[in-house]
């Protein structure tokens, strides 16, 4: 009954000759990685009693399957 839509602030905004929507199948034509671990980094300037912590975490993604998602490009008037 339908698909269900994601709002993405980092899409451009609707205007002529833009690629603002995209629609297919994220789980098969997009693959996103998680690298193990958290590397994390007590602060020593941190004044006591407080302590500071600084931490780090890569992710990635890629485009896998670029026929499982399509853009719609905006025409222009």
């Amino acid at each position: 009954a339908g698909y269900g839509i994601a709002e993405n602030e980092q899409m451009p905004d609707i205007a002529a000759d833009a690629k603002a929507i995209a629609f297919g199948n994220f789980k098969r034509g997009y693959t996103i990685v998680d690298r193990i671990g958290t590397r994390i980094l007590r602060d020593p300037y941190t004044n006591k009693p407080f302590v500071g912590f600084y931490t780090t975490k890569r992710t990635g993604g890629m485009l896998v399957d670029s026929q499982a998602i399509k853009l719609l490009k905006i025409a222009a008037a």
